[in-house]
């Protein structure tokens, strides 16, 4: 198993607006593609304005996988089109449990 950690900063005062439609539809149309839905936070402390979720996946294969069907989906894509404008910088990184994490 894997855990993808996606962190968004975006624009200054944005961040209430990138919340309200990943609340009410882009977390929805991910998990349709995505599957195991971790959580999503936000940050009070170091980097503000920054919005993170992560993402389980059984493979590496598995995340390339799912992440293909939703980039590729029209809905998606429209919804890309309203956040992109928010965004200012987008982080990735891959987390590998260790043997004695709780979420192997």
């Amino acid at each position: 198993m894997i855990v993808e950690q996606r962190d968004y900063h975006v624009y200054t005062g944005k961040l209430p607006e990138l919340l309200r439609l990943y609340e009410t539809e882009g977390t929805a149309l991910q998990q349709e593609f995505l599957g195991t839905f971790v959580g999503a936070f936000t940050t009070d402390v170091g980097e503000l304005s920054t919005y993170t979720h992560l993402w389980a996946y059984a493979s590496h294969s598995d995340r390339e996988e799912r992440r293909a069907r939703l980039q590729a989906d029209e809905r998606w894509k429209a919804f890309l089109a309203r956040i992109q404008p928010l965004i200012h910088t987008q982080r990735n990184r891959i987390l590998v449990p260790t043997s004695f994490s709780p979420l192997r």
